[in-house]
């Protein structure tokens, strides 16, 4: 099914071609048209399988331009993922009088009440600074007609349980609610129990993550040649570009220095730098001005970043299921990518964890003598 085919506004699909955007993938095939008929969805899709489109081209058909209030509302686990929800949802209504905000702590919330005093219509935000925003009496959920809680998986691991319920119990009843997980479990099925009448549900196991696209690779490494391996897969892989994560931040702000020492373009990003700080980074690295950033994990989940050719996990995750996540961004909405994974010799473990989770062989690379490269 094609995006030109939808029953929605001739303006959406303008940006909606914008972005190149044509044949649908298959969670936006599945919830579009009947989120577009009203109905309330639970979706089990994971990052980087189109779920933001398949939610927000919706919920701005919804909007109503001579209302200039908050019509729509989206939560999410990081201010990191409301920021890049908040970006697409930009440029899928740029040609409309689409006004998104997102809200989050850790900056002013001045700026953000400004914002708001001069008519939004969707907020997509952290529920902690929704609830300060509503309890200042700076955000009404009056007009509210659609919710939408993303990664909610997510946000139950991280304890937003009871912000979340308290949020939704003062929305109006008449909204229509869409949940989205990487799992359906227990917890979520409760949630949507309470809160989501008569849910669509949609699972796309064929559209997450493939792990077949992905060219998966390790290396065996000891912790002092570690730099050293990097620089030569540079060399043998012809990287020039790539997201590397390390465990700790402060192997991230180390790994960074030397390699702003050795002449590469990189920069750090992580949970101790200013929320301008990372923002700047990360708009660096999506715009493909910057061609190396070294994360700690806070960027292996929730960031929508297109076209990441290498993955190189300079250190193996303690958690297999991060390794999923870590990999993820790259080979996204169908394009093919290659992760390396650098495994000391006490790590073997760890490595037959992974593989049995992702039910994959991941390949062990050899690299040739470094005259050679």
């Amino acid at each position: 099914m094609n995006f030109k085919d939808l029953k929605i506004s001739d303006e959406v699909k303008r940006g909606l071609a914008d972005l190149d955007f044509s044949e649908m993938f298959p969670i936006q095939e599945q919830a579009i048209p009947m989120m577009l008929e009203g109905r309330n969805v639970m979706g089990q899709a994971k990052t980087g399988t189109g779920k933001t489109a398949a939610f927000g081209v919706p919920l701005i058909e919804k909007l109503d331009w001579d209302e200039r209030r908050v019509q729509g509302l989206i939560l999410a686990p990081t201010r990191e993922l409301a920021v890049q929800i908040t970006y697409d949802l930009s440029n899928y209504g740029k040609h409309t009088p689409l006004k998104v905000l997102a809200v989050y702590g850790g900056v002013s919330i001045e700026r953000q009440i400004n914002a708001l005093r001069r008519g939004v219509h969707i907020v997509a935000g952290t529920p902690g600074r929704v609830m300060d925003h509503m309890r200042r009496g700076t955000l009404s959920l009056d007009g509210l007609k659609g919710v939408v809680l993303d990664e909610a998986d997510r946000m139950l691991d991280m304890g937003f349980i009871d912000d979340i319920e308290w949020i939704l119990r003062r929305t109006p009843k008449d909204k229509q609610i869409s949940l989205w997980s990487a799992t359906i479990d227990e917890r979520t099925r409760r949630l949507s129990k309470r809160y989501i009448p008569d849910p669509l549900m949609i699972s796309v196991s064929e559209d997450e993550i493939a792990v077949e696209t992905i060219d998966q690779h390790y290396i065996k490494v000891a912790p002092y040649e570690k730099f050293d391996i990097l620089e030569r897969i540079f060399k043998h892989l012809h990287v020039d570009r790539a997201l590397i994560f390390c465990r700790r931040r402060t192997t991230v702000d180390r790994l960074t220095r030397d390699l702003k020492r050795a002449g590469y373009d990189a920069e750090a990003i992580h949970g101790q730098l200013s929320q301008a700080r990372r923002e700047g980074v990360l708009s660096s690295f999506r715009e493909g001005k910057l061609s190396l950033m070294v994360a700690t994990e806070v960027a292996a989940r929730g960031l929508d970043i297109e076209d990441i050719p290498f993955i190189i996990n300079y250190d193996i995750p303690d958690d297999p299921f991060m390794y999923f996540h870590r990999i993820g961004r790259t080979a996204r909405a169908g394009k093919s990518g290659t992760a390396v994974t650098f495994v000391t010799y006490e790590e073997d473990f760890e490595l037959e964890r992974i593989e049995a989770l992702t039910g994959t062989r991941i390949k062990k690379m050899t690299l040739p003598p470094d005259f050679l490269l």
